[in-house]
């Protein structure tokens, strides 16, 4: 058989290592054969290759040294890092009623990349000194590093006498842009497998203008490097020339997208999808990147519809069904959100995350018969320790709602050593022990999305330990705010009492208990 034409076969079939084998052969016998030498670089291409149009996320230097904005106090409604506080006050996107992330938004329905970035607020000392996890509001330190780690255990691969196939730093740029063949399957061995997006824009440009500028695909290639290289602006316009070729493929409006995102510019990004709609008609990409942002931006109403859309063309859509069931289950339908997450099961995901909300589904839809079992799958398929505690400690609400305090006490614990930095399990802690004994008080505590009243206890120091603990790891949460407040006006430290919750104030505009609270130690202080 034909040695291209069975290494061809092996491509296409996947098998990078024995296509490399007989490219290595070929490139020994033959060592100027540009046929062999383009398959060997698409085979190393795609044993490192990520999908950096998902994959993609702002690092700490893009995000808190951002020089791209126009305005630091942009209008409400027009900007990504004013939309918790001006969006919030909603019914479907109140704290009372969906619980919110690190970042201060409602927690979605599906995690993906940029979700967990910086808060509007956050200063650089307070981002560096956050714990570096996946599960923390601290961007990773830069993005060509990032990805750089991510091809860090393919490297392997990539050795051949003790050296990289290539040294593109050495490379001859201007020989290589005037064979474009040859130059495409070079320039992604560079930007997806090295990383190097200086070398990949040098060799970009120069093709581009030996293709006599009229080629999209390098256009946007070169908007990308810039993009990686955090030169929006340069970006924007690559990104808009390549824009005016009729045959521009859909990616270059997503690209475009996310750079209005990094300019913090949400509405020209959405205006940029609809006219990507009226040259795609349908075409679900658009349409989810559109209702991400506004998801970003707290308008659920308008993010659900185009989720709804999205599955009018493509029933399948993981991401559309799982935002659905979350905005159904925190708009007290657990009934029609358990439909979506067992359609979710149909289609083959079996994770910990899917049986946790079918378990929450049936215990608010009174199905407590499988409340029990869908919680063990759960467990079972729990991978990480984070997770376990999530799962504790919904089990921990369930034996609160089947009155079980005990059983809560137990959950809530196993949850909070599960993970230390489980906030609301902190929270709830401090609820449970303040509640112990006999008699009652006025004033209630506050935990996630349910009311007690106060008792009075001999647990008031580990109470407000805990209450202190939640709210130094949960900043976001207003919960242990009002709890040390209301705790501190109980003892007689009003002082205390309005510092706490005037925090809880700015968490939380609309929280009325915290209002009333206020009022009163207010009053207090009128009548010294």
């Amino acid at each position: 058989m034909d040695p291209l034409c069975y290494a061809m076969s092996l491509y296409r079939r996947r098998y990078h290592d024995r296509c490399m084998e007989i490219c290595n052969e070929q490139i020994e016998q033959n060592p100027k054969n540009q046929i062999f030498w383009c398959l060997k670089l698409r085979c190393l291409t795609e044993q490192t290759y990520v999908d950096d149009l998902e994959a993609d996320e702002d690092g700490i230097a893009e995000t808190l040294m951002d020089e791209t904005r126009i305005a630091e106090t942009a209008r409400p409604g027009t900007s990504l890092r004013t939309a918790t506080a001006t969006s919030l006050a909603r019914q479907s996107t109140s704290q009372a009623i969906r619980p919110v992330t690190q970042s201060g938004r409602p927690l979605s329905g599906m995690i993906r990349p940029g979700t967990n970035s910086v808060g509007a607020n956050q200063s650089l000392e307070s981002a560096l000194s956050a714990p570096r996890t996946g599960y923390s509001a601290r961007p990773m330190t830069t993005a060509s590093g990032r990805h750089a780690r991510l091809g860090t255990a393919s490297m392997l691969a990539l050795k051949e006498s003790g050296g990289e196939f290539l040294n593109v730093e050495r490379l001859n740029v201007d020989k290589y842009s005037k064979m474009p063949p040859m130059a495409r399957a070079l320039f992604e061995y560079i930007f997806h497998n090295q990383c190097n997006f200086r070398i990949a824009l040098q060799l970009a440009i120069k093709t581009n203008v030996e293709m006599a500028k009229m080629d999209w695909w390098w256009k946007a290639q070169i908007g990308k490097c810039y993009y990686k290289l955090a030169l929006l602006r340069d970006s924007e316009e690559y990104f808009r020339d390549a824009l005016q070729h009729y045959e521009v493929a859909v990616d270059v409006y997503i690209w475009l997208g996310k750079v209005y995102i990094r300019m913090d510019q949400p509405l020209k990004a959405l205006d940029l999808y609809r006219q990507g709609l009226e040259k795609h008609p349908n075409e679900t990409l658009l349409l989810r990147y559109a209702a991400r942002i506004h998801e970003s931006m707290n308008e659920m109403d308008e993010s659900i519809g185009l989720y709804r859309s999205i599955l009018t063309y493509d029933a399948i859509d993981i991401e559309a069904i799982a935002s659905i069931a979350m905005n159904e289950f925190y708009s007290d339908q657990p009934e029609i959100a358990l439909r979506y997450y067992r359609r979710l099961l149909q289609m083959g995901i079996f994770k910990s995350e899917i049986y946790n909300n079918i378990a929450l589904c049936c215990f608010y839809s009174q199905q407590y018969d499988m409340v029990v079992t869908c919680f063990e799958r759960a467990l079972m398929f729990a991978e990480t320790d984070e997770m376990i505690a999530d799962i504790w400690y919904n089990i921990g609400h369930v034996a609160l709602g089947s009155g079980d305090r005990q059983l809560a006490l137990y959950c809530f614990r196993l949850a909070s050593s599960s993970n230390n930095d489980h906030a609301e399990a902190y929270n709830n802690l401090g609820v449970l022990e303040i509640t112990k004994g006999i008699g009652t008080t006025g004033g209630q505590y506050q935990r996630s999305n349910t009311t007690t009243t106060t008792t009075t206890t001999a647990n008031v120091q580990q109470a407000k330990s805990y209450f202190q603990s939640s709210a130094n790891v949960g900043s976001y949460l207003y919960e242990p705010h009002y709890n040390l407040a209301l705790l501190a006006e109980n003892s007689g430290h009003f002082d205390l009492s309005y510092e706490y919750v005037q925090k809880s104030l700015n968490l939380y505009p609309d929280h009325y208990a915290s209002k009333e609270l206020r009022n009163r130690v207010w009053k207090l202080y009128e009548a010294v």
